[in-house]
């Protein structure tokens, strides 16, 4: 069969079952019916105010920067065309995950020995990956996030590729640099990856070539941010390059809640300090008082950094959806806390809260049970992946160091899957040379020139 049909056949098959999900499921996603939004509620309010006001931010007509803007200016214009619903929203995040698969597999195919069949079967494994048809049926930046990552990841190699350095090429570097930017507008953990790129461009490329094809790339995905940055500005009298909330990430991932929390299954994005200066705790001094409270706490405790990264990495890889428990109790789950008095009462959430429905026997323990399955044979294969092709490790040391840039990113501020998740489809790619090359071993496949039908 032609590899263009093969492809084809996979985007349907990950059209149809994300579908067939949302019909099954549609009970719980349809957030107009419903009332509740699965997801990020933030979004679907910035969205709401931009086409009512045309001002970005959580209170009408009252501009800030609490989250980051692209995917909320994007459900915006969804929202402007089509009307605000869930199924608008369910074929936005379709569409980019079959962008997503589509690139993934050019991916495979030009980076990994075998590659036809490494992009293609990486491609199935995305396609088929519960938790990211999970994450398409919400209203969540996630999709939207994974795209961006994956054409950026595309365009690099296909320009560290090209043999010259044309107007094309040069092109090419320029839209890179595009993607990168509105990359880091959706979600801003690349600057680790963007240290990295150079070096596996260095691989192949003397310094001078790689800084001609990069140096593009840099320029516009500084002008991108720079445009974002320079409204900050404006708003909040005062350099912010992302977001009000950097500050608030950072210390809900470097305080002494963060062990007692993640080691009890729960997630730290409930926790906030016990006291502020600030009067108005959304304000920017806000923030940046959470940011000196996080800093203190790593001065004061230098003894506690080493296990504090290790349940953050372990979180962030964990073959268990994280967090593993809600706080859904009535009166709120108490964790305890070394030095603390007191144990630490997690916040309750409000009967009505979306989350409540992930204690659920269908999502809490069959969801799980399959994602554990899933992503635990994935990942395992993915280590395997990783020895087996180390002899290219030229080329797919790219695929390695988006990982390492990811789990830097969440390590230094707070894991959950639903973060690592659009870093997954990479590690399909790992997994699916380790089936490549079982196969070719055993026979069962048939070794064809790269890029062959």
């Amino acid at each position: 069969m032609p590899v263009r049909k093969k492809i084809l056949l996979l985007l349907a098959l990950a059209v149809l079952i994300r579908i067939l999900a949302f019909i099954v499921f549609r009970s719980t996603f349809d957030f107009v019916l419903t009332g509740q939004i699965h997801g990020s509620h933030a979004y679907d309010t910035y969205a709401v105010n931009l086409l009512q006001t045309g001002v970005f931010g959580a209170l009408p007509g009252i501009p800030d920067a609490s989250i980051p803007p692209l995917y909320a200016y994007i459900l915006a214009g969804v929202y402007g065309l089509f009307g605000r619903g869930a199924p608008q929203v369910v074929l936005l995040n379709v569409i980019v995950d079959l962008v997503s698969i589509v690139l993934l597999v050019d991916i495979g195919r030009r980076l990994f020995p075998d590659g036809q069949a490494v992009g293609l079967v990486a491609g199935l494994a995305a396609a088929l990956y519960p938790y990211l048809i999970f994450q398409s049926l919400t209203l969540i930046d996630s999709p939207l996030f994974a795209a961006l990552l994956t054409a950026f990841i595309w365009a690099m190699v296909v320009l560290r590729q090209r043999q010259d350095n044309s107007a094309s090429t040069l092109a090419l570097a320029g839209f890179g640099g595009l993607l990168l930017g509105l990359a880091t507008l959706t979600r801003p953990v690349l600057a680790a990856f963007v240290v990295l790129l150079p070096l596996w461009f260095l691989f192949r490329r003397t310094p001078r070539e790689t800084a001609v094809r990069l140096a593009p790339v840099a320029l516009l995905a500084i002008v991108v941010i720079g445009v974002w940055t320079a409204r900050n500005a404006r708003v909040y009298e005062r350099f912010m390059p992302m977001t009000a909330t950097a500050g608030s990430n950072f210390w809900q991932g470097n305080s002494p809640l963060v062990v007692p929390l993640l080691r009890a299954g729960y997630d730290v994005q409930w926790t906030s300090p016990e006291s502020l200066e600030a009067s108005d705790p959304r304000s920017a001094e806000a923030d940046e008082e959470r940011f000196r409270l996080a800093l203190d706490y790593l001065r004061q405790h230098p003894e506690d950094i080493p296990e504090l990264m290790w349940f953050k990495f372990i979180t962030q890889w964990s073959i268990d959806v994280a967090p593993r428990f809600n706080p859904t109790d009535s009166a709120g789950p108490l964790v305890t806390v070394p030095g603390r008095a007191e144990a630490y009462q997690v916040p309750q959430l409000a009967p009505t809260d979306p989350i409540t429905r992930y204690s659920t026997p269908l999502f809490d323990r069959i969801g799980r049970s399959v994602h554990r399955l899933y992503w635990g044979g994935m990942l395992l294969l993915a280590i395997a992946g990783s020895v087996l092709v180390w002899r290219a490790w030229r080329e797919v040391s790219l695929i390695w160091f988006v990982l390492l840039a990811m789990t830097v990113a969440y390590v230094v501020f707070h894991p959950a899957t639903r973060y690592r998740a659009p870093g997954d489809p990479f590690v399909f790619l790992l997994a699916a040379y380790a089936i490549a090359w079982v196969a070719r071993r055993t026979g069962v496949a048939r070794t064809r020139p790269q890029g062959s039908s």
